[in-house]
């Protein structure tokens, strides 16, 4: 047996062996950020020999899967090998044929995988047919990860609805900006680069006027070699402050107005002239529950990542529409009463009316702590 150092968990000597090939194959799903929805991400790895010899990623709708891809690169080495795929193998026919057919017939002797495919059209199915024909079958290698890298697309195809990433970022004492509201930079360079990954598994990114007024946000992806689509750009502007003129409507990425039917006279139009989808989701104030059930049922939006300020922060929270909490907290003090924290709104009433949040990683960026939390996990 031997130790995980990250984790603290004991893994057997034969699962810390598979690992390498596994997070292998979670890199090579990665690649398919922002070009496989309404598809999983999915990468695979052929391991013959103790070497590979295929690999394999989904890069779209209609293209090969992962599978496909890695059992083509192995030719004939794939008879006897193993298979490392981050998700189980597909059981029935779409756009491409079935992978868990395609694997027997190419000879695999086992099958590694990270997790079980949640599409009730598979969930175990692929498994089946895999044992059946006499595969070896493993499941649950870096099982963590490999739900992390669907957690939309598992979400999404059992409710409609999108999975929320809330993100925060804030000094040590829990401050979001100076008193004088400024808030750029409060975190380093590599949490910056951090949150461009997280614009680029989403399908939509959402702020709120406050945000969209005070800093003028893009809300693209900016990494270095992406390919992928650009998010849905969303603006919860209840009331019509913000103009169109922004950055939010240079129409390098699609946009959104989330807005109520008491906004300002003249917004709607201005915003449609600018090239912005609107639409009323409230009487009085935006429902996130609606806008959420309209980008995920109207739009088939599997990931969305609310990066608006302390107001929309705990709208979203109050609304119970938060899956997962990312925070970044820089290595800072403000202080002050008149400086904003993370979180705005009413707040709790009492300390145990405390919204709880189970944290699963925390790790250094540069100069930062980045921590991760799942919420709402009763739903």
């Amino acid at each position: 047996m031997m130790t995980d150092s990250a984790t603290g968990t004991i893994t057997s000597i034969e699962e810390a062996e598979h690992e390498p090939f596994m997070r292998r194959a979670l890199e090579l799903a990665e690649r398919g950020l922002g070009l496989v929805a309404p598809n999983p991400l999915v990468g695979a790895v052929v391991v013959s020999d103790g070497g590979i010899v295929g690999e394999g990623w989904h890069r779209g709708p209609g293209t090969p899967h992962a599978e496909a891809m890695a059992l083509s690169e192995a030719a004939g080495l794939a008879r006897g090998a193993t298979l490392y795929v981050t998700l189980e193998p597909c059981a029935h026919r779409g756009r491409t044929p079935p992978c868990a057919p395609a694997v027997v017939g190419a000879g695999i002797a086992r099958v590694v995988t990270a997790v079980r495919d949640p599409n009730p059209l598979v969930d175990g199915r692929g498994f089946g047919i895999l044992h059946d024909s006499g595969v070896d079958v493993r499941e649950g290698v870096l099982a963590r990860r490999g739900r992390r890298l669907i957690d939309g697309f598992a979400k999404h195809i059992r409710t409609g609805l999108p999975f929320v990433t809330l993100k925060m970022a804030s000094s040590l004492d829990g401050r979001s900006a100076a008193r004088d509201g400024s808030s750029r930079w409060i975190t380093g360079e590599e949490s910056r680069r951090d949150v461009h990954r997280l614009r680029a598994a989403s399908g939509a990114v959402v702020v709120g006027a406050g945000t969209a007024v005070a800093d003028d946000p893009s809300l693209t992806v900016r990494l270095d070699g992406y390919r992928g689509r650009p998010p849905v750009r969303v603006l919860v502007d209840g009331t019509g402050r913000t103009p169109s003129t922004g950055a939010l409507f240079d129409r390098s990425a699609p946009t959104l107005v989330a807005t109520t039917a008491r906004a300002r006279p003249g917004s709607f139009e201005s915003w449609r002239e600018a090239g912005a989808d609107v639409q009323v989701l409230g009487e009085e104030r935006v429902s996130l529950g609606r806008l959420m059930a309209h980008l995920g049922r109207d739009r088939g939006i599997q990931a969305v990542l609310i990066e608006g300020g302390p107001t929309l922060a705990w709208s979203a929270v109050e609304e119970g529409i938060v899956d997962r909490l990312v925070l970044y907290l820089a290595a800072k003090l403000i202080g002050g009463n008149q400086a904003p924290g993370v979180l705005g709104g009413t707040g709790i009433r009492t300390i145990d009316e405390a919204l709880s949040v189970r944290i699963d990683e925390m790790e250094m960026l540069g100069g930062d702590v980045r921590l991760v939390g799942d919420v709402h996990r009763d739903r």
